[in-house]
């Protein structure tokens, strides 16, 4: 099959368009810059200069194509400019599943996310499930809008789409908050760790797998999660520290302390302090109790999606993590 890829050169998108060479498909991924694309041509993807915020970039790549994954998106949390949230999340979003529509495209995968859910109170929630507290972040609000606020209703005017929604995503070449903070830990520098929260925990190849999943067995119009196993962070640490033999820090903050200290933090980053995004008032909020907690059963029933337990899929990352920081390897 021809394949068009948005976000290929991202943690979970390289992976796809790897699992998708290997399957033996043609892939076209769009990059804003070709030139940071080689590893992507060096395994045969056809690379298109373009960026989801020009929709007129996306037609001469997407022509033709048989299937697209939209992978493509802006995560940060605690940065001063938060403007991309909506220009690639929403509008990005817009753009392409439009001119899906205008090619007649048979059929595409959008990387949604659990936390356009919202944080779940520590409810287990499934497919049929909608926001029903504040959100805590911007990114927060600009997957849920992207997703229930564009592409649910394109998919209802009868767009060939099925949503995917990950939950957090681990393994080597991840930089996100999670990826920070186990560096952080390994260098004996993390000063706390949030009680309560708790998320989804599955390997970028778990769920670059999920998508060829759904290209090959997802029904239209249907969304499946596709999270992986439930874990506090609490508990992905305490396995982080059998693993590495590095004690955890012995402060476990309560949801309370986290809120209090946001609050405090948001007043002094008005007043000019920039702490690092873990520490932010956005960062804060996002420990504070909050869960992103949500069944992948109906992936498992129907696309026979498998994720790795995290006792298994964590220990390599803390390995090779210490071994980037040039750290002794535990016996």
């Amino acid at each position: 099959m021809r394949i068009f890829l948005t976000g290929g050169t991202g943690f979970i998108g390289a992976e796809l368009a790897r699992q998708l060479r290997l399957a033996g498909h043609e892939v076209i991924a769009l990059a804003r810059r070709p030139d940071q694309a080689q590893a992507l041509e060096a395994i045969g993807v056809q690379v298109h200069p373009g960026d989801i915020t020009d929709k007129d970039s996306l037609f001469r790549p997407m022509q033709g194509a048989d299937a697209l994954f939209h992978v493509a998106g802006w995560y940060e949390v605690g940065t001063r400019d938060q403007s991309p949230a909506w220009a690639i999340n929403v509008q990005g979003t817009r753009n392409v599943l439009e001119v899906m529509k205008e090619l007649g495209i048979p059929k595409g995968v959008y990387t949604s996310s659990n936390v356009a859910f919202g944080d779940t109170g520590g409810e287990i929630v499934d497919e049929s499930y909608r926001p029903q507290r504040p959100f805590v972040s911007v990114y927060d609000r600009s997957k849920s809008a992207a997703d229930f606020e564009v592409a649910e209703p394109m998919m209802e005017a009868g767009l060939p789409l099925v949503v995917l929604h990950p939950g957090i995503v681990y393994g080597i070449g991840d930089h996100s908050m999670l990826q920070a903070g186990i560096e952080l830990h390994l260098q004996r520098r993390l000063p706390a760790l949030p009680k309560v929260a708790a998320a989804c925990f599955a390997t970028v190849q778990d769920i670059a797998g999920a998508h060829l999943l759904a290209l090959e067995k997802g029904k239209i119009g249907e969304r499946y999660i596709v999270g992986g196993p439930i874990h506090t962070y609490l508990e992905v640490f305490e396995l982080a520290a059998r693993v590495s033999g590095i004690p955890l820090p012995w402060l476990k903050a309560e949801p309370w302390m986290l809120k209090a200290n946001s609050a405090l933090m948001g007043v002094l980053q008005k007043l000019g302090l920039r702490p690092p995004a873990h520490l932010t008032a956005e960062g804060l909020r996002v420990q504070a109790g909050v869960t992103y907690t949500a069944s992948d059963e109906k992936a498992r029933r129907e696309l026979g999606f498998d994720p790795t337990p995290l006792q298994e899929g964590l220990p390599p990352l803390i390995l090779h993590t210490m071994q980037q920081l040039g750290l002794p390897l535990p016996d």
